[in-house]
């Protein structure tokens, strides 16, 4: 994050303001122009059968220059307002990079 960027949409050097919930998933693609779809394990107990039900849950966030998230990083990804259609989250820091060694 050394770099400056000229992305209005960067939450760090933009105008954009991070503000509700705050997720840590795992980046697992990088096509779009600025934009990764992070994916996240959800867990939750069914009382009825007493077992563990287990969904997945894919997000796609805006990826500011100065990050810059690849593929296989691990993020934590912040609630913004819209960005576009799809994006109302925006990459906060790289965790873990698996790929990138």
């Amino acid at each position: 994050m050394a770099e400056k960027c000229d992305d209005k949409n960067c939450y760090i050097h933009g105008g954009i303001k991070v503000r509700g919930s705050r997720i840590t998933a795992k980046v697992v693609s990088d096509k779009g122009k600025r934009t990764v779809i992070v994916e996240r394990n959800i867990s939750s107990v069914m009382p009825k059968y007493n077992r563990i039900s287990k969904k997945t849950s894919r997000v796609p966030a805006h990826n500011p220059p100065c990050i810059n998230a690849k593929l296989g990083d691990t993020v934590r990804i912040g609630e913004t307002k819209k960005i576009s259609k799809t994006k109302a989250w925006t990459v906060l820091e790289i965790f873990k990079d698996e790929k990138r060694k």
